[in-house]
C-alpha cells in the first residue's frame, strides 16, 4: 500500500519550530533547504551531508528540497545564465548524491508568496494569512507608486482607491507595507522600497512569452541531467495566482501546466501541486488538474483557501475551504496504488492557535496549526485507504 509521505517544512536552526516538535507531529520527513545559499551559488556536497545527517539523527528522513532558488538572471534571460544554469546543474547533482529525491524550485519573478496581512485575527482568535485585493492596490498605487500602475485601473476604481488609502490609519499603512517588504521564508532581510521598484523595474522589459521562453530554456538544460540523476523537478505555481505589480508571472493555470509539460516533456520535469496557490483561482478545477496532471505530480502542498465575491482570498482551514479536500486526497490516494509509488506532501499554511502565538514562527508556519492540519489530512487519507478493497 502506498501512502502519502508526511513531512513539514524546517527552515533550519533559526526556525522556532523544532525537528522534535516535527517528529511528534507525526511526520516522517522535513522538507528543507540549505539557505545560507544565494541564488546562484553551488550548493557543496559536505554541507548537504552534515545537514541531512543532522536531520537524520532526530528520526527524520529529508528526501525533498524546497527551494533551490533559480537566480533571477536565469529567469530574465540575461547572458550569464548559461554560468548560473551550469551552477544549478552541480547543485541539483550534488543534492542527488546525497540522497534528495525531489528538488523543488519556482519561476516566479522577483517575489514568491505575497498576503496583505499575515496574521489576521479570526473571530476564535487564530491569527491567519489573507490576501485583500484593495489593500495590495493601494500599496501598488501610493505607497510603492509603481511606474505605470496608474494604468491598470480605471478612473471610478482609482478614484476609490484613493479614497480608501486616505481612510487608513497609519498603523494599517504600516502593517500593510511591512507585510509585502517581509524577507523570504528563511532569508534575514527585509526587502526595501527602493529595491523592489528597482527589481520590478527590470521584469517590465521582459514579456510573459519570453518569461515562459525562459523557463522552457532552464529546463531543457537541467532535465536531461536530472533524467540521469533519478532527481524529480517540482515547479510550485505562482501565488497569488496572477500577475502582481505587472509582473509576467506563468504557471498558475491548468492551461499553463500543459504548456509546460508539452514544451519540456522529460520525465523528471513535474509538478508541486499547491493546492492554495491554484485554488486561488476560481477557474482552477483542482480535482480535474489532479486527474490531467497526477503523473507529473511529484510533491503536495496541501492547505485550503476561500475565496470571496470580489477576489479577496484567506487561508481557511485545512478541510474548510473552497478545495474539495476529499476528492483531491482520493485521486491522489488512487495514483500512488496505479502508479506503484508514494508521494511526499507538507500540510501548508497553517493558522496561529494555541501557544503558537508565544512563538516567532514564520507567517504560515506555525507548529500546532500545522500539526492541526496534517491531523486532519491524515485522517482524510486513513478512511480512504482503509476503505480501498471493501
Amino acid at each position: 500500500m502506498y501512502t502519502l509521505i508526511q513531512c513539514m517544512r524546517w527552515y533550519g536552526h533559526k526556525d522556532e519550530v523544532t525537528l522534535q516538535d516535527i517528529r511528534q507531529a507525526g511526520c516522517t520527513g522535513v522538507v528543507s533547504a540549505l539557505h545560507q545559499y544565494l541564488p546562484g551559488e553551488i550548493w557543496d556536497y559536505d554541507t548537504i551531508i552534515q545537514y541531512k545527517a543532522e536531520i537524520e539523527n532526530h528520526g527524520l528522513k529529508w528526501e525533498v528540497v524546497e527551494s533551490l532558488p533559480v537566480h533571477d538572471h536565469i529567469k530574465l534571460g540575461y547572458e550569464d545564465r548559461d554560468d548560473l544554469i551550469r551552477k544549478y546543474i552541480l547543485s541539483m547533482q550534488n543534492l542527488a548524491k546525497a540522497g534528495i529525491k525531489v528538488i523543488t524550485y519556482n519561476f516566479m519573478p522577483l517575489l514568491d508568496w505575497l498576503r496583505t496581512d499575515v496574521d489576521y485575527q479570526r473571530e476564535d482568535g487564530s491569527g491567519i494569512l489573507y490576501f485583500k485585493k484593495d489593500e495590495y492596490a493601494v500599496f501598488d498605487l501610493f505607497i510603492l507608486k509603481r511606474h505605470d500602475a496608474r494604468d491598470e485601473y480605471s478612473t471610478a476604481e482609482y478614484e476609490r482607491l484613493k479614497h480608501f488609502y486616505e481612510k487608513l490609519g497609519q498603523s494599517e499603512i504600516d502593517r500593510i507595507k511591512n507585510n509585502f517588504l517581509l524577507p523570504l521564508p528563511g532569508a534575514d532581510e527585509h526587502f526595501n522600497m527602493e529595491d523592489l521598484r528597482q527589481k520590478i523595474e527590470k521584469y517590465r522589459k521582459v514579456t510573459r512569452e519570453k518569461m515562459k521562453t525562459n523557463l522552457v530554456y532552464f529546463l531543457k538544460k537541467i532535465c536531461p541531467v536530472a533524467d540521469e540523476s533519478g532527481i524529480q523537478l517540482a515547479v510550485h505555481p505562482d501565488d497569488p495566482p496572477y500577475s502582481v505589480f505587472g509582473l509576467p508571472r506563468i504557471i498558475h493555470t491548468s492551461a499553463d501546466c500543459s504548456f509546460l509539460f508539452d514544451a519540456v516533456p522529460n520525465e523528471s520535469n513535474g509538478l508541486c501541486f499547491c493546492t492554495g496557490s491554484f485554488g486561488a483561482r476560481r477557474d482552477n478545477d483542482l480535482v480535474k488538474m489532479t486527474e490531467d496532471f497526477g503523473s507529473r505530480i511529484y510533491f503536495l502542498h496541501l492547505r485550503n483557501t476561500k475565496i470571496l465575491e470580489n477576489g479577496d482570498f484567506y487561508e481557511a482551514n485545512h478541510l474548510e475551504g473552497d478545495a474539495n479536500m476529499f476528492q483531491i486526497i482520493k485521486n491522489v490516494v488512487h495514483l500512488m496504488q496505479k502508479e506503484n509509488r508514494s508521494i511526499p506532501m507538507r500540510p501548508d499554511h497553517g493558522p496561529k492557535i494555541m501557544d503558537d502565538v508565544k512563538k516567532n514562527a514564520y507567517p504560515g508556519y506555525s507548529g500546532l496549526g500545522r500539526m492541526k492540519g496534517l491531523a486532519e489530512l491524515r485522517g482524510v487519507e486513513y478512511a480512504i485507504q482503509s476503505s480501498i478493497g471493501d
